[in-house]
């Protein structure tokens, strides 16, 4: 009996550590996803949660894009600019040529798969894809957030790098991604 629970469990392990291992995308996947301008920025891990509320996984990923715009036709994506759209003009044309503060963060991007069916985001045919620009991001994590008085919904949270160290979120309304300030740092 303790020799097939031993297995059993040796069994169970070796599944899960193939599930971790089989999780993580790399730049091939981001390539096939996005195209060849876009790679995965390494000091960042990507990051898993339900972002549109539909019960499958979504995918948020930092990547540094040199033209983001070029491939969303052949690749099925959507070059988005919540940031600019909260303060008056997204349009992503004109404002991927706006640079930030910081050389080392220019072409710093979140990649976004929301995920379909049983496969999530490896679907070869996701629900949705989007890359979020013009983002001073300094760290990421994907938490709850409170959109309305008995709402809430999963969001990305991003620490701005910046002399004020802005906190911002990023959320999904159900039609398109907002941009909400959340207050500068106490430290």
């Amino acid at each position: 009996m303790k020799l097939l629970l031993w297995i059993l469990f040796l069994g169970l392990a070796a599944f899960a550590s193939a599930q971790q291992s089989i999780a993580a995308p790399d730049d091939n996947f981001v390539r096939g996803q996005f195209g060849d301008s876009c790679t995965i920025a390494p000091q960042w891990q990507p990051i898993v949660g339900d972002l549109n509320g539909d019960g499958v996984d979504d995918l948020v990923i930092l990547a540094r894009c040199k033209n983001p715009l070029i491939d969303q036709g052949e690749k099925n994506y959507k070059v988005i600019d919540p940031y600019d759209s909260f303060y008056g003009y997204g349009n992503p044309t004109v404002t991927t040529g706006f640079a930030p503060d910081d050389p080392k963060l220019r072409g710093i991007v979140l990649l976004v798969i929301h995920g379909a069916g049983p496969g999530a985001w490896r679907s070869p045919t996701p629900q949705a894809k989007f890359v979020i620009i013009n983002l001073a991001v300094k760290t990421v994590t994907v938490k709850k957030m409170r959109v309305k008085r008995k709402k809430s919904t999963a969001a990305i949270y991003v620490e701005e790098a910046g002399a004020d160290q802005m906190t911002s979120a990023i959320f999904w309304d159900g039609r398109k991604y907002r941009y909400e300030p959340l207050g500068s740092s106490m430290e």
